[in-house]
């Protein structure tokens, strides 16, 4: 038999301890029992001892892995009422995600997220103001996530909303906070909420000037980026793809 077909415990010792290796680095990442990192079909919710060891690094690698699942049509089945239960007296989520209210673009969903898993603002334009700050610095220092996603989606209807100057009560003062995306997206061509290059340009800068915003804005948020508790980043989901672009 081709020995590089054998499985790593059948009398190849350098096998099994690198088997054994993988399988400890498992367990530290919580593969075997939480929903965010999870190998099991039925996993409960993240616990504390599981969030507490992971970096910011790897959490944000398990929003990639859950979008790629949920690109594939391969999303992990998964008992929402055993996770509702595991969390009922606790939540220990790895990260807040900033995101659109657009109903396409559900932060859970496209990562192939649970209960608990993470935190989740979500306001048209995914713009931030003083409550969502607020949350977010309750989310990270007080209750230990540790990365800051601001999400961003394409053909963003506020986004366009801005473009054309729209106005209608509230939404009105909404929209002026992401008129500052529209006039520093540097593009060549159609300046127009109808050419959708330009409007997905827009709602990429804006995703940019929000972070810079929540940096400039939160000095508990920036001071613990700055000593690597946390990480911030940006990323833009793709209504037609699925795929969620980091801006790493």
């Amino acid at each position: 038999m081709d020995e590089s077909c054998e499985p790593p415990w059948n009398g190849n010792h350098s096998g099994r301890r690198q088997f054994l290796g993988a399988a400890g680095l498992a367990t530290i990442l919580g593969l075997a029992g939480s929903s965010f990192f999870r190998g099991t079909a039925h996993a409960d919710s993240l616990t504390k001892a599981q969030r507490d060891k992971l970096t910011p690094d790897q959490i944000i690698q398990a929003m990639k892995n859950g979008n790629e699942r949920f690109r594939k049509g391969q999303r992990k089945d998964r008992n929402y009422l055993r996770e509702q239960k595991a969390s009922a007296t606790g939540q220990y989520p790895a990260a807040v995600v900033l995101s659109c209210i657009d109903s396409r673009a559900p932060a859970e969903v496209i990562m192939d997220l649970g209960i608990g898993d993470i935190f989740n603002c979500r306001v048209a334009g995914n713009t931030v103001n003083e409550d969502i700050l607020g949350s977010m610095e309750f989310a990270c220092k007080l209750a230990g996530a540790k990365v800051v996603l601001v999400m961003g989606h394409t053909a963003c209807g506020a986004i366009k909303g801005a473009i054309d100057n729209a106005q209608l009560g509230n939404l009105t003062g909404l929209l002026a906070k992401l008129k500052p995306a529209v006039q520093a997206t540097s593009y060549a061509g159609e300046r127009s909420a109808t050419n959708y290059a330009f409007v997905d340009a827009v709602a990429r800068k804006n995703v940019e000037l929000t972070l810079a915003a929540i940096r400039k804005n939160s000095p508990v948020l920036a001071e613990l980026a700055g000593n690597g508790t946390i990480k911030m980043v940006g990323a833009m989901y793709g209504l037609q793809t699925g795929a969620v672009e980091f801006l790493e």
